[in-house]
């Protein structure tokens, strides 16, 4: 029996119609300034949540009910930027966008949010693993068989 061949996703050069040219895979520092903006916008969605339950109810809200609604709240915020426009208002800024074979769907969607949870919960491994990786690829990446380009 042979082995099974794995196929690995690629970045190539952009086949979609909304692709442009000089579009190259994103450096760290332009994802981490991504980041950087949308952490704040999450932090403020997460201060209205926590004002307005805190109106409602009348008291502290504490508990893992409310840990999990923030960080549902934070899934979906991504996942909503990522499948709708392809980028968060972070990449936005800083001229990201994620480019997949095909539309981006909220499975690969999932991958990417999985793949930037483990990445920071090791301490940042995750993102410098692009450094290392011979297509210039993320956990993210890798996971949601998309990449992160700038477009120029």
């Amino acid at each position: 029996m042979k082995p099974k061949k794995h196929t690995h996703f690629r970045p190539e050069p952009p086949k979609s119609e909304d692709a442009q040219a000089g579009e190259s895979v994103a450096p760290l520092r332009y994802r981490l300034a991504a980041i950087l903006y949308d952490t704040l916008i999450i932090l403020a969605i997460w201060v209205f949540t926590i004002v307005a339950l805190v109106t409602l109810i009348g008291d502290a809200v504490l508990g893992a009910w409310v840990q999990t609604l923030l960080f549902l709240e934070m899934y979906a915020f991504l996942a909503f930027f990522w499948c709708w426009r392809g980028q968060t208002l972070g990449m936005l800024a800083w001229h990201l966008r994620i480019r997949s074979d095909g539309p981006f769907t909220p499975t690969q969607a999932l991958g990417r949010f999985v793949g930037g949870m483990a990445s920071f919960a090791t301490l940042g491994f995750g993102f410098i693993w692009m450094w290392f990786d011979r297509d210039g690829m993320t956990w993210s990446d890798r996971l949601s068989h998309s990449i992160v380009v700038r477009i120029p």
